[in-house]
């Protein structure tokens, strides 16, 4: 049923007549200046890198291109407290699917705050599940999200989730995640978190140098670190601490 309807989004690529400066921001980071053609899959895709890789530059610009307001929300978000954002979305192509999400939502862990004033200011708590965000942790915010304000058959980006989340609310959240995906829903997603990209089946594109490439989970230095710092964390912090 999923795959009857999605992928919303299919490919981001820059438009081949965009006028393109490689020599300034964000043109001269080499994942943007050489991503080509980006196939997105049709369930949860990930942006992984270093951060300054450019994956949530890219995020960012394809929520922008898509209606989003920089600060996050959805679309109906109108608030800006500052035009920070690179110019990328304007030379962005999107090759979208015959159907369109019924849902869609911009996350961003660094402007959460922003919006979760916003809905208070105008006094619309009916999708957050009837509470000031700002009266729950980060944590409980985002997972109110995730139950409340994401209703399914959308389009959900989001950037760095992880940072409001514990691992075990990271792990609660990869349900959450594949039950709106059970519901015809599709998420681009940038995080440094192993556990969220544990994902089955999910597409990992790496941002680094060499432009973007996808790689298997394994392959990510997210999973072979955190696996080789927990199987010898000893040995690990006796080496990183070697010259004290």
């Amino acid at each position: 049923m999923a795959l009857s309807i999605k992928p919303y989004l299919q490919t981001v690529a820059v438009r081949a007549d965009a006028a393109v400066d490689e020599t300034q921001y964000p043109y001269n980071i080499p994942a943007i200046r050489d991503m080509g053609t980006l196939a997105l899959h049709p369930d949860v895709t990930f942006f992984v890198g270093e951060n300054g890789a450019g994956k949530s530059t890219l995020l960012e610009a394809i929520a922008l291109a898509l209606g989003f307001s920089r600060e996050g929300g959805n679309r109906n978000f109108n608030v800006s407290t500052a035009q920070s954002e690179s110019p990328l979305h304007e030379a962005l192509q999107l090759v979208r699917g015959f159907r369109r999400p019924g849902d869609g939502y911009f996350l961003r862990a660094e402007s959460f705050y922003n919006v979760a004033t916003y809905m208070d200011t105008i006094g619309y708590l009916g999708g957050y599940g009837g509470k000031s965000l700002h009266a729950r942790s980060h944590g409980e915010a985002f997972m109110t999200l995730l139950t409340h304000k994401f209703r399914g058959k959308g389009l959900y980006l989001l950037d760095e989730p992880e940072a409001a989340l514990s691992p075990s609310r990271q792990l609660a959240a990869l349900r959450l995640i594949r039950e709106l995906v059970d519901d015809t829903s599709q998420f681009i997603i940038a995080t440094h978190s192993p556990i969220l990209l544990a994902y089955p089946g999910a597409k990992i594109l790496q941002f680094d140098g060499s432009g973007i490439t996808e790689v298997a989970y394994e392959d990510t230095e997210h999973y072979a670190i955190t696996r080789d710092f927990l199987n010898h964390y000893p040995r690990r912090l006796d080496q990183l601490f070697s010259n004290d």
